[in-house]
């Protein structure tokens, strides 16, 4: 393998990574839910420049039009345990008129790119593939074999992206290990002096239901003991006004041991009676890398009933946002059934695992050198997702999976926001940094 104190990443890396941010946001991949999304386009896109790297990318579909892309770099090592490097093309929806430019123009600005997947996630999309081709240019080759997967449908359910391809391609990941993809690696300020970059290494599971009321139909000028309708919206009060209890993870805790450390906080986050809410007092702008993942949670987001304002329907359903911790699940269900009460059944619309990686891995501490390396001052930290992403459906595999898509952002910007919001956005240096940092750990993995 090379010594990867020197780097591939060249100019025309550098250029390439914004090039294809840009060209990728461009290609309409909108994830309206219901199988409404065509990936095809940036499969193919994706596909060519692996292809002209030396590489023999798959295309493959369970829906036509619902393509993911895999392929496979051989390493130096053949007993060595393989990485999986996985991103989706899928994005969610946006409205033009909204937007400061319009959300699939890809437009470079003021040195930054804008766009629907910007941040979520083309931009490492795009960092991938910079890297993979700036490796044949320099003739680099990993210790270890990468598998890179762009998939569809991670916006919606995945049946049609990572699911699809854990439970019917799963040789196409043989000896895969581990896999890192989004939402890890970024830099958040906490506060002056203080930039961390917190790296996941766990998610909250995914638990939405449905709820459903039943009642007595009849006339709206009638009193009725039995309204679907009224029955509903006190079990969706309940769900909606509960207070959770705190519940730390191995991930959580560790995360908050450091941010204490980091802050000057003395404090032993393993005593008994040890208040996690007093800590994240303590902790300014960094308690919203941990606040989320605490606790389970469960937000109301979705009613409907009736058809006409004087009758009264003899059934009501709702949906909720569920999350849960790993080992929480059971306390879940409990909770779920005692809110809804006996009027109210509740089933899973869409159910996913939640996970956690361990943090004092050698995978951990490469992931952490990568990112120190590139921003000696900057600070890492383990966190856990509070939502979930296609490594949900790999660790079906034994995979286990770390967030680190990584990025150097200015003071002011607002990543949190930037995910499924309104002018989506990322800096050119920001790309520029992350090519270097993932080249960097790719070779040392």
């Amino acid at each position: 393998m090379a010594d990867v104190t020197t780097t591939p990443v060249d100019a025309q890396a550098l250029e390439e990574v914004v090039t294809f941010t840009s060209e990728l946001i461009r290609i309409d991949t909108t994830n309206r839910g219901a199988g409404d999304c065509r990936e095809r386009p940036a499969a193919e896109y994706v596909a060519e420049r692996l292809a002209a790297a030396g590489l023999e990318p798959a295309l493959l579909e369970r829906t036509p039009g619902r393509t993911n892309v895999v392929a496979r770099i051989e390493g130096t090592d053949p007993g060595a345990d393989a990485l999986l490097v996985h991103g989706h093309l899928d994005v969610v929806p946006a409205e033009p008129a909204e937007w400061t430019v319009h959300p699939f123009s890809g437009e470079v600005r003021d040195d930054v790119v804008w766009g629907r997947g910007a941040v979520d996630m083309k931009n490492m999309d795009a960092m991938v593939l910079a890297v993979v081709r700036a490796w044949a240019r320099h003739g680099i080759r990993p210790r270890r074999d990468i598998v890179i997967a762009c998939t569809a449908d991670e916006e919606a359910s995945a049946v049609d992206g990572s699911g699809y391809l854990a439970d019917t391609h799963p040789g196409l990941f043989e000896g895969c290990t581990e896999g890192i993809s989004e939402s890890g690696a970024f830099s958040f300020h906490a506060g002056p002096g203080m930039t961390l970059y917190p790296i996941a290494a766990g998610e909250r599971g995914t638990a939405w239901l449905r709820l459903t009321a039943h009642g007595t139909a009849g006339h709206g000028s009638k009193v009725n003991g039995s309204n679907a309708v009224t029955r509903l919206a006190a079990a969706i009060a309940r769900i909606g006004e509960h207070e959770w209890p705190v519940r730390l993870t191995p991930t959580v805790r560790a995360a908050l041991a450091e941010l204490a450390a980091l802050h000057g906080i003395d404090t032993d986050v393993h005593a008994p009676g040890f208040d996690a809410d007093a800590l994240m007092t303590k902790l300014g702008p960094a308690a919203a890398l941990v606040e989320p993942t605490v606790r389970n949670s469960a937000n109301p987001t979705m009613l409907a009933a009736g058809y006409k304002i004087n009758v009264i329907p003899g059934q009501a359903t709702a949906y909720v946002d569920g999350r849960t911790l790993p080992g929480c699940e059971d306390e879940f269900r409990a909770t779920m059934d005692r809110l809804t009460g006996p009027d109210v059944e509740w089933e899973f619309h869409h159910r996913e695992v939640p996970l956690q990686a361990p943090v004092d891995s050698p995978t951990f501490a490469r992931l952490r050198a990568a990112v120190e390396r590139f921003d000696p001052v900057g600070r890492t930290v383990p966190y856990c997702m509070p939502g979930g992403t296609d490594a949900k459906q790999f660790s079906r595999l034994g995979i286990t999976g770390y967030g680190f898509s990584p990025l150097k952002l200015p003071p002011g910007f607002d990543y949190a926001a930037m995910f499924h919001g309104v002018d989506e956005r990322v800096p050119v240096e920001a790309l520029h940094f992350g090519v270097r940092v993932l080249d960097h750990y790719l070779q040392s993995a």
